[in-house]
Formats: structure tokens, sequence, C-alpha cells
């Protein structure tokens, strides 16, 4: 490289540079004029929201829109305060790169000798007009630095302006701007033993929306019941859950059915023991679930999110639910991926209600006849391909693993109310992992998977009983329990199995690992569906390596082992029946016809396959 082109370059760069410095800086103003005219609250909208407020005390819903809107004025507001400092950051480091390439400009220009005949009065003009542009560059970049300087730090005045005056009037009403379900919680729902509430205000200006209100009363209360009728209330007991499939992966999360009488051979194309097909009225990519009589599945799409209900023995549509309408609910959809959607996570039902989730945040309880019971908004996932995580009830206890970009979450609602029993933030990141229970001695554990840690937690308190540090990467796969163990594994990472009495890991490996299929545990064996179409099986309680299955497609569909045999279903909507054993004894292999993503739900005698488009009974 010759000294001309040192010299372009050096040029090139420092106009670039400076380019870049004026843009930013007349940015800057512009937002610090924008600031100085209004504060963080001063919205007519909100100020005629309050006047109604005034009119109407007692209204719970104009209470709700008035949080909602106060919370998205406080982001905003503080995601400018960030974009200004990052833009000062930003406008310091360019004016560096500015002025140290216009030195080696003119050091390097200083080289060159210049012709005689060039006057000394062109020489002057021209060092006066590079210095009035360096000087004035210098004044726009200290004044928008200045002007960032003296808006990047108003928190302290904004909180102190918003809260409540000793001395105000008391017949202004305060509107807090706070989770009432917490706040209004059970006693003992933040004890010790819990972990402390991801937390709000200034350090954590971006977290999830706080959750609303319940939208709906409990079911006593509307009725005019007392207390003791909510607390009287009947919950299935462990033989009665094993005779359904009321949950994601069947009873408990396990991926293990108690049905011995299920089909083992049909065919889509032909209809060989196809009992119906019905059209699912909305896509999404919940899997079904069954309680009696009563097939279960959510919708979802941009305009509608949707519970329905269809008759398990005809195919017939019972009644369809809707959750809108709810407080909190954003009013501008998250993104997702085609492959997860708004409705990617599965209900759960306890035989007396219904309890769904969707990819908004919003979660909806309904009775066995579609009736709303509460909904709630969690706040909106930050989550780069949507929620999908599964959930789980147990007893009065509803389950939610909520893990975000934030941080890792864990809640429990109660079935009846809605209300926060207890909620704990954990040290992991983002995952699309379901919770599953295991019972471990005479109580159960939930168990929660993410990134990087696999941990048991106290269904009663949310206590973390123990923790195994083993994940990596973006965590699909939930954990799965047999034999005494719990096991986790995921692609790019490794598969562990762990004991949950003191959490120690009995063995470890990396040889087979799925990257959205969850492992499964049955009869001594531990069976692993992979995305690179192999069907795996493992010795459960050594991690020996036993034997492989290469099949034609890739699974995203959870194996589920039943009557002494684990079936497999890939994308293709191939289903792959093997015999539980040592040795890959293939006892069917069936054909839907139809792309298949979710997992298939068991009754006596029948099994039930959500494809792309269509519900299927499948019977002896």
């Amino acid at each position: 490289m010759d000294l001309k082109d040192k010299i372009r370059i050096a040029r090139r760069t420092s106009i670039i540079a400076g380019a870049f410095c004026i843009l930013i800086s007349l940015l800057l103003l512009l937002h610090y004029g924008r600031t100085q005219g209004s504060g963080p609250l001063e919205s007519a909208v909100l100020e005629t929201l309050v006047q109604r407020l005034a009119l109407e005390p007692n209204n719970e819903q104009l209470i709700n829109e008035i949080r909602e809107f106060d919370l998205l004025a406080r982001k905003a507001y503080f995601t400018g305060i960030w974009q200004v400092r990052t833009g000062s950051y930003l406008l310091l480091f360019l004016s560096i790169i500015l002025v140290v390439s216009l030195r080696i400009y003119h050091s390097l220009l200083s080289r060159i000798e210049k012709p005689v005949e060039e006057e000394e009065d062109e020489i002057l003009s021209r060092s006066l007009s590079q210095k009035w542009i360096m000087g004035g560059t210098a004044a726009v970049i200290l004044l928008a630095l200045a002007a960032s300087f003296a808006i990047s730090d108003p928190l302290d005045e904004y909180l102190s302006a918003v809260q409540p005056d000793s001395e105000e009037d008391p017949a202004i009403r305060q509107i807090p701007i706070t989770d009432a379900a917490r706040d209004e919680g059970p006693p003992g729902s933040h004890g010790d033993d819990a972990a402390v509430d991801a937390p709000s205000g200034e350090d954590s200006p971006d977290l999830p929306e706080a959750p609303a209100v319940a939208a709906a009363p409990a079911p006593a209360a509307a009725a005019g019941g007392s207390g003791s009728a909510v607390a009287a209330r009947a919950f299935p007991d462990e033989n009665t859950i094993r005779q359904n499939h009321n949950s994601f992966r069947g009873p408990w999360g396990q991926g293990v059915v108690y049905h011995s009488n299920v089909p083992v051979e049909w065919d889509g194309s032909s209809g060989k023991n196809i009992i119906w097909k019905v059209e699912v009225p909305l896509h999404a990519f919940s899997s079904p679930v069954l309680w009696e009589d009563r097939l279960f599945l959510t919708g979802a799409d941009e305009r509608q999110r949707k519970v329905f209900c269809f008759n398990r023995h005809d195919g017939s549509l019972l009644w369809e639910a809707s959750a809108d309408n709810i407080p909190g609910s954003p009013s501008t959809l998250p993104r997702t991926t085609d492959d997860t959607g708004l409705g990617a996570p599965t209900v759960v039902t306890d035989g007396t209600g219904i309890y769904a989730i969707f990819g908004t945040g919003d979660i909806i309880a309904l009775d066995m006849e579609g009736n709303r019971l509460w909904a709630r908004n969690l706040g909106v996932p930050d989550n780069h391909y949507g929620h999908s995580s599964s959930l789980l009830t147990l007893n009065e206890k509803l389950f939610v693993q909520y893990d975000t970009r934030i941080s890792g979450r864990v809640l429990c609602l109660n079935v009846t109310t809605g209300e926060t029993i207890w909620d704990i933030t954990r040290a992991s990141q983002i995952s699309w992992a379901s919770p599953m229970l295991a019972r471990v001695g005479d109580s159960y554990q939930l168990i929660v998977k993410g990134n990087p840690i696999v941990s048991g937690l106290d269904t009663e308190t949310g206590r973390e009983l123990w923790s195994v540090t083993a994940m990596g990467g973006e965590v699909g796969p939930s954990p799965a329990f047999g034999g005494g163990l719990v096991y986790a594994a995921n692609e790019y990472a490794k598969m562990v199995a762990i004991n949950p009495v003191d959490g120690s890991v009995v063995w470890e490996d990396n040889y087979y690992l799925p990257e959205v299929a969850s492992p499964v545990y049955g009869d001594g064996y531990l069976f692993i569906a992979t995305t690179y179409a192999v069907f795996a099986c493992f010795d459960a309680q050594t991690g020996e390596f036993l034997w492989e299955y290469d099949t034609d497609e890739i699974f995203y569909s959870s194996p589920l082992v039943a009557n002494g045999h684990v079936y497999a279903t890939d994308t293709g909507g191939n289903t792959y029946i093997f015999r539980l054993g040592s040795e890959p004894h293939l006892v069917a292999e069936n054909r839907l016809g139809e792309d298949v993503y979710t997992i298939p739900a068991f009754a006596d005698g029948r099994i039930y396959i959500r494809g792309e488009q269509h519900l299927y009974c499948i019977g002896n």
C-alpha cells in the first residue's frame, strides 16, 4: 500500500466518522428537546383515564387500563433513556476515531512535497477552513454530549414524582401500579423458602409486565360460596390420573401411558383402524389431552386464541372458548417463528378445570363446559421462537415454567382463583422445555430444565431442592423420570441421569442427543428420538448404549411408553412401535399420511393424533 492509498483511507475514515458524529449529535439534540417538553407520565390519554376513574371509582377494567398504559409509558421512557446512553457512548467512540483519522491524514499529507507555485494565502485559507469545520463539528458533538448527560439519569426524580405524597388530599384515590395478584396472594406465598420474585423498577426496567388480576371470580365466589367451599373442591387421585391422559406427555408429564389395550396397527391412506378424522378449526402445535369422554386442544393465530373440546368417541366439536378480553394482554402480538406460533403449549386438565396458556402470556381457566373461571396475563414472554412450555397440575396447584431471555422463572397458581401461590426466578436462561412431576419418597418434586441447569423444586414453596449444571444451547426437550432417576438431555450438551434424592449425577453421555423430542423411560430402558432421524435406546441405570434405528424423517414428537412398547412418531406422520428390550424389535411401522409435530394421546383401545390439519382417532 503506497502513501496515496493510506491518505485515501484516512480521509474516507474521517469523513464517515464525522458524518455519523453529526447525525448522532442531531438525534441526541432532538431527543433532548422532546424530553424537556413533557415528563414520562404527562399524557393526555392518561389524564383522561384518571378523570374517568374519578367518576367511576369501582371500574376494575378502567383501573387495569390505567395500569397497563402506565407500564407501557414507563417502558417507553426507560427505553429512550437507554437509547440516549448508548448514543452518547457511540458518539464518544466515533469522535475518537474522527480525531485519530484526521491526525493520521494530515501527518501523511505533510510528507507530500507541496508545489513551489502554491501561494501562501491559499494555504492559509485552507488551514482556516479546516479549523472552522473541525471547530463546528466539535461544538456540535460537545453540545450533544452535554444534552445526553443532562437527560441520562432522571430516574430518581421520576420515581419520586410518582410516589404518593403523605400530605396529599385524602379524597384523591391513589392507583397502585402493582401486581395485585401477588400483593393480595395467600399468606405464606412469599415465604423464606421461596426465592425472591423478579425485581422491578429502576434495577430491571425491561422485565415482563406484571401479572394482571383475575378476570373473573372464582366459581365459589361467583355462586355466592365461601372459602370453605373452595377448599372442599375434590381433586383426582393418582389412579384416576393414570386412567386419563390429562397433560403434555401424559400423566405428570412423564411420557408413560398406563392403558393396556392400545392399537399397534393403522394406515391413514387406506383408512385401516381409523375410527374418525376431523379437521381442526384453528392450527397450532399443541398436543391433545383427554379426560374421560372429552378431548381438549388449542388453536391460535394473529387474530384469535381458542380452546376446543371434542367428543372423543365421534370427533364432534362440543364447544370452543376464546382467550380474549384478558387484562394485560398485549395489543401487539409477540413475534414467533412458524414452527412455534402462539399455540404451542399443551393444555392440562384435572377433570374439573381446563387450563391453557398462549404465546401472548395469557393464561385461562375453563370449566368442563367451556365457561371461563379466571384469566390473567403473565407478561409478554421475551422469546425469539415463541413460548412453548406446557402446564401441569397437582391438586390445587397449577405450575407454569416461564423461562425467557430475562431469566428463568417458575410460577405456581391456585387452580380455583388464579392467584399466585409462589413465583421464583432461577439462575438459568431461556428454554422451551416443559416441567415434569416426579414422586420422590412420599412427595412430588417439580422437575424443571433450562440452560444450564436441571433442578428439583419443592411443590409447596418453590424452594430448590437440588440443582445440576449440565445443559447448554437452546433447551427444548423436557426431562424424563423412571427407575428412581431423573434424565435430561439436549443437543450440543449431554445426557445425564440424576438421583433426585441428593442431586448427584449417576452417569452422563453425549453419544445420541435430542433437539426437540423428550426422552422417555420404560422398563429399565431410556429412549431418545433425534432430529437426525435416529431412534436410540440406552440402559437407564448405567447409560450404556444398546441399539439404534434409522428412520426416514426427523423427530419433533416425543416418544411414549405404553403396554410394553415405545411409540415414536416422526415429522412425516410415521409411527414406529418397538417392543421394550435390549434389541431393536420393530413391531409395526404405521403411516398416517399427514405431517405430525405433536404428541399422541392414549385412551383404552384408542390413540388420538393431531396432524398438520386433522385430528385422528385410531382404534382396534
